[in-house]
């Protein structure tokens, strides 16, 4: 792949989840940031230890070399809360755009399960016509704030959500204005359907519409026993139902291949929540850099 197309970034998650702040609480900023240069990468999204100031957060990331190229934003959209979904957006666009990023990762979380007790391969939200609407006028609206600052809102398909399934993506896809993109994770794609072929056919589909790339590989055996036993999002992310590039069941070949035929410029973040305890953070980002080099040649 073409490293002046390409950049590689790997997210916090892997030492501290903001989801379960449990998870790595003993992690501090400084050492996120300096394992992450020390590993090889260039960029990375937004942690909650992060600092919102930019004078303080700036300093600390060109010490290492690193970038921030995305943050995750929660939409509302669904559920009506657009007014309040808008004005939190506009706050967090207005940060990352003086952080130098040009995209945002959004995910819309009415009705989400991911965070719930719930399993989340039983009764998600399923959007009703009206439902697809108010997200379609939302993502639109929140597409033109981001062109005028010279960026992209980008989905962020997740699961538990109301567009997780490729058929969903699919959906949201067709009714968003062509200024709205998708933020491809792989690891969510094979989680939500349990093939490699569902990870290639997402990719394929909306190829010419993806602005950001997670690479997050996953574990079959605990998906499955996720699945058998109905087990939370949580639960499954806690066992280690994901894991870096390379250390699990997706092939990520034809991933790379599509992305480079197709001339695909932006960042490839490397994004696998586990438990920091369990999967010592520098040794999976040693793991997934040294994979994506032997792979693309980054």
């Amino acid at each position: 792949m073409n490293s002046d197309f390409v950049k590689l970034a790997i997210a916090p998650i892997g030492w501290t989840n903001d989801d379960m702040p449990e998870l790595g609480d003993e992690n501090s900023f400084q050492q996120c940031i300096s394992e992450m240069a020390l590993a090889g990468f260039k960029g990375s999204e937004i942690g909650s230890k992060y600092p919102r100031s930019p004078a303080l957060l700036k300093p600390a990331l060109e010490l290492r070399g690193l970038q921030i190229c995305n943050a995750w934003f929660s939409t509302f959209f669904a559920d009506g809360r657009r007014e309040q979904t808008v004005e939190e957006f506009k706050q967090t666009l207005e940060f990352l755009h003086s952080m130098g990023a040009k995209v945002i990762g959004c995910s819309e979380q009415s009705g989400s399960i991911q965070g719930l007790p719930q399993p989340v391969y039983g009764e998600k939200i399923i959007f009703n016509d009206l439902q697809w609407q108010r997200v379609a006028e939302g993502y639109n609206l929140i597409a033109e704030l981001a062109a005028e600052k010279g960026m992209s809102v980008c989905l962020h398909h997740h699961m538990g959500t109301g567009i997780q399934t490729p058929a969903e993506i699919d959906r949201f896809m067709e009714v968003v204005s062509h200024n709205v993109f998708l933020l491809y994770d792989t690891g969510h794609v094979y989680a939500s359907e349990l093939t490699q072929q569902a990870v290639v056919n997402v990719l394929e589909k909306h190829l010419a519409r993806i602005r950001h790339v997670h690479l997050k590989d996953c574990r079959d055996e605990v998906l499955r026993q996720v699945k058998d036993k109905q087990q939370s999002f949580m639960t499954g992310v806690r066992q280690g139902m994901f894991t870096v590039p390379g250390d699990g069941v997706i092939d990520f070949a034809p991933v790379f291949e599509l992305l480079d035929k197709s001339g695909y410029r932006g960042w490839m973040v490397v994004e696998a929540e586990q438990d920091p305890s369990k999967a010592n953070p520098l040794e999976y980002a040693l793991k997934a850099r040294k994979f994506i080099r032997d792979q693309t040649g980054l």
